[in-house]
């Protein structure tokens, strides 16, 4: 009763206001663009989540510029309803969203195109990323002095065995698979033959993907199509030539290239027939109000698990990586079982894992919440070892395509720094009591008996790991161990292995959480539950990395600016 009496004064206000500015508004109505352009960058989320904030309220922001792919999606479907509007201008820059976001990105492209539109793309200068998305486009433009920065992949993978060993540091590690290589960063003085075919096997898919939307966007032959990624990266000029791009023009001169108005001034002021969405909202005779519902959206829980697993806080410290603690997590998950406004919820799982104690502390949590709603991870870049450990206790488990699960293994272990101290001077000595008090002390390297109590322990935690998948994934313990050992997956290899159920969107994730709850709402809107806190103290990070500790963890070295927080989901910390 409270919340429609709200609304019926938020609404009665709102018609007010629509009626004391109709008149300027007839006034000073503008034409219809006949191409509305949209600024994709960096990575925004698929939806923004529960905000409190009055409906007129609107916040500053880049104009054209998508805040979420929830709305794109919106604007789109609103544009493609509307006779007067051709097209629409998609203007990628700097992006940094996985390869499931932008393939959804491609798909509602590939819906307004088919509803008679037209799509152009454009940048200043395109790396994989953004070509791979610019290929869903009608027609591509570039600047004259723009590049196309079409090279292929890199990985650059690094062994400093010897390195430490000159340092007079040795690195003491004991682990369960033969394809756990985050270790090996420290004891090998060479790349093993297992990681080498673990990058290869994961640079010729993306490399694949990137050739397939070459070939589909500029419908090319597969053998061109490898043959144009091979020999870039391209000026502007040579990449027409060779068919990659359409349209040689800056943003001044493209809506003349369109067939627009050519009037410089006009085309220098940003009003020759290519507008933001917000101008073609007013340049309707009939402002569109944002009314504020009578009754409150149906909510679904969201718990980002984003970063490093750790026991702490989580949040981001002033170097490394974010930090997924499993305090925040704990209570976040909690929260999110005891809030009865929401039905389902959702573990988005963007994470290489870290402590085993830490994530099986998170994976307890995630069990009790399944047991008193439907529960879906989604994957959205990765979930790996203590990763995906958590992800076992949903419901089932989604993942977008690109993105990489697996890594089901452990390690443990130290760095002796005892020949290092010795050469700059330094004498420690260290004194105990029981046989393995200094079974972690970087004074001097691992006795016997320590080294068999590491080994036990870590074989103990790698049996509870291949129980958990086996249980959780119904497989036989056997079949687990063939699929573990450190090995990790691409989604579309996870789940011909059994370790993923679908591969799909975030918005279809989140309508099967619906479903699974019995539901189907037109309209939702996300309740987020253990938000990080923006920054957390590096002395607490460090005291626990002190600690003894079995890590589940993949260390991906060339994915890690994926992992730098939980922006890519729109959830930060507050």
């Amino acid at each position: 009763m409270l919340r429609l009496l709200i609304a019926a004064l938020v609404n009665l206000f709102l018609v007010v206001v629509a009626a004391l500015r109709a008149p300027f508004r007839l006034l000073g109505r503008r034409r219809r663009p006949p191409y509305i352009r949209f600024l994709l960058k960096g990575d925004p989320p698929y939806r923004q989540p529960l905000q409190r904030r009055w409906p007129w309220r609107r916040e500053r922001q880049v104009p054209g510029q998508v805040t979420s792919l929830h709305l794109l999606d919106e604007a789109l479907d609103a544009l493609a309803a509307d006779p007067a509007v051709k097209g629409v201008v998609v203007q990628v820059e700097a992006l940094e969203m996985p390869a499931g976001k932008r393939a959804w990105v491609a798909e509602r492209l590939a819906a307004f195109r088919a509803r008679g539109k037209e799509v152009v793309g454009t940048a200043v200068s395109a790396g994989n990323a953004e070509y791979a998305l610019l290929c869903a486009t009608d027609r591509i433009a570039l600047p004259r002095a723009g590049r196309l920065e079409l090279a292929g992949f890199l990985v650059e993978a690094t062994a400093a065995g010897r390195a430490f060993e000159q340092l007079g540091i040795r690195p003491e590690f004991v682990r369960r698979g033969e394809h756990k290589t985050a270790p090996e960063l420290f004891i090998r003085a060479e790349v093993s033959p297992n990681q080498r075919a673990a990058l290869e096997q994961f640079l010729e898919e993306r490399h694949q993907e990137l050739v397939e939307a070459v070939t589909r966007g500029r419908r090319l032959t597969s053998e061109e199509a490898r043959a144009r990624v091979d020999q870039g990266p391209y000026s502007a000029v040579r990449a027409r030539a060779l068919g990659l791009v359409d349209i040689i023009a800056d943003d001044v001169e493209l809506p003349a290239a369109l067939g627009l108005e050519a009037d410089e001034e006009r085309a220098l002021a940003g009003t020759a027939g290519i507008g933001t969405f917000h101008e073609w909202e007013r340049s309707h005779r009939l402002p569109h109000v944002r009314w504020m519902p009578w009754r409150r959206p149906v909510r679904l829980a969201v718990v980002p698990v984003s970063g490093m697993i750790a026991q702490a806080p989580s949040g981001a410290p002033p170097v490394g990586p974010t930090i997924a603690g499993s305090e925040t997590l704990v209570a976040g998950l909690r929260a999110a079982a005891r809030d009865r406004t929401s039905p389902a919820a959702v573990v988005y799982v963007n994470s290489p894992g870290g402590s085993a104690l830490a994530s099986e502390l998170v994976l307890a949590e995630v069990r009790r919440l399944t047991a008193r709603k439907p529960v879906i991870v989604y994957v959205d870049r990765v979930a790996a070892s203590g990763g995906y450990m958590i992800a076992l206790g949903a419901r089932e488990i989604w993942a977008s395509p690109g993105s990489i699960l697996g890594s089901i293994g452990v390690f443990a272990g130290k760095f002796d720094l005892s020949e290092l101290l010795s050469r700059v001077g330094v004498h420690r000595e260290v004194l105990t009591r029981g046989d393995h008090a200094g079974l972690l002390t970087s004074a001097r390297p691992l006795s016997t008996g320590e080294r068999d109590a590491l080994e036990a322990e870590v074989e103990e935690v790698y049996t509870r790991f291949v129980e958990l998948v086996s249980e959780h994934r119904h497989l036989e313990p056997d079949a687990v161990r063939a699929r573990g050992e450190g090995r990790v997956y691409t989604a579309a290899r996870a789940r011909e292995a059994g370790l993923v159920d679908t591969l799909g969107s975030f918005e279809a994730a989140c309508a099967r959480a619906f479903q699974l709850a019995g539901q189907a709402p037109r309209r939702f809107e996300l309740h987020p539950f253990g938000l990080p806190r923006r920054r957390l103290p590096l002395l607490s990070l460090l005291r626990n990395a002190l600690s003894p500790a079995v890590y589940a963890l993949w260390w991906p070295a060339w994915t890690a600016p994926g992992l730098r927080g939980s922006e890519d989901f729109g959830l930060a910390g507050e």
